[in-house]
């Protein structure tokens, strides 16, 4: 067998190996630990307080950001350092969420006599229900001792695996619980691609006002061309004497006006815009505009008030500005 086939054979008996991991954690999900773990943590008025060592400390951190950007306050603190002056950022209302494949962690055990004596709650993720955390803690939950991916059976792999999907499971279920939308989740999420996609309105990035292309519908197509020119994006609304929408007059128009041999000093613009175009509001999502944009495989938008007239114009680029595409 060459090193390529070990290769590939190697990374599925990885695979095989933690989803038979996974497989047997459904039988610990369906225990009443799980659901007073989540009752627990839900009624806690506090936040939730993930430990860990190593890569139990590494798997808590996740744990943590997750159950944080879900809706549950939570935040990891190093146990070592917990025993150096970190464990008074930990109050009575909150709730310790203690990881240990073992249940043995020193770091975790020499801290839990100060917990308990504080009256603060606490559960253990472990994969032995006779270890000392276990037995010490109100709750214990336990992840089984699923075989590690490591063929040395030393590396923590199938276990932190399994963790990690428990703490998956604890953060989506009281996600459920508390009713966390789509706007929750963006507000703990304004700086990213998620945030901007979930909050981002028409209106934060529309050009508005002096930056407005519009011209009136009983110019002609050459002065229509300059405020196009003038303003940059490649297209102009059209109003009537109202100031309503009346049209759109685009890049892709004007070629088309071109191909026609169409005067473009004697003509007006009424005659050659895009009369009955697409427009949006200005409080539509960002993103939705962009969905629409693509379906309707336009590079421009006009944005228009509840009387129709237009308020705003935004095209493709501003969308790769915004970072919404």
């Amino acid at each position: 067998m060459n090193d390529r086939q070990n290769w590939r054979q190697w990374g599925r008996r990885v695979i095989d190996t933690e989803k038979a991991a996974l497989d047997n954690l459904h039988q610990f999900i369906d225990s009443e630990a799980f659901a007073d773990a989540c009752d627990m943590i839900l009624n806690c008025s506090g936040k939730v307080i993930v430990m860990g060592m190593g890569k139990s400390g590494h798997i808590g951190n996740k744990i943590a950001a997750t159950l944080a950007s879900t809706g549950t306050p939570a935040f990891f603190v190093h146990p070592g350092e917990a025993s150096h002056g970190d464990l008074g950022m930990i109050s009575e209302n909150d709730v310790v969420l203690a990881i240990s494949n073992s249940g043995e962690s020193s770091e975790i055990l020499t801290l839990m006599p100060v917990i308990k004596r504080r009256g603060i709650a606490m559960i253990s993720i472990t994969g032995k229900p006779s270890s000392t955390m276990a037995r010490l803690s109100q709750l214990h939950l336990c992840i089984g001792e699923p075989e590690e991916a490591c063929p040395l059976g030393l590396a923590p792999t199938s276990s932190t695996t399994a963790t990690l999907v428990l703490g998956d499971a604890l953060a989506v279920a009281l996600l459920q619980a508390k009713g966390f939308t789509k706007d929750d989740f963006a507000l703990s999420h304004p700086g990213g691609a998620l945030g901007r996609k979930l909050l981002l309105r028409v209106a934060d990035i529309m050009h508005a006002g002096d930056e407005l292309p519009l011209v009136q519908d009983n110019i002609g197509i050459t002065d229509a061309l300059y405020e196009i020119t003038r303003k940059g994006l490649g297209m102009t609304a059209v109003v009537d004497s109202d100031g309503v929408l009346a049209g759109i007059f685009t890049d892709g128009d004007l070629r088309r006006v071109i191909d026609a041999r169409v005067d473009l000093h004697q003509t007006s613009i009424a005659k050659v815009m895009t009369k009955n175009c697409v427009t949006l509001g200005a409080n539509v999502l960002a993103a939705q505009a962009l969905k629409l944009m693509d379906e309707k495989n336009i590079n421009g938008l006009i944005i228009v008030d509840e009387h129709k007239r237009p308020i705003g114009a935004l095209n493709m680029l501003d969308m790769v500005k915004a970072g919404v595409i």
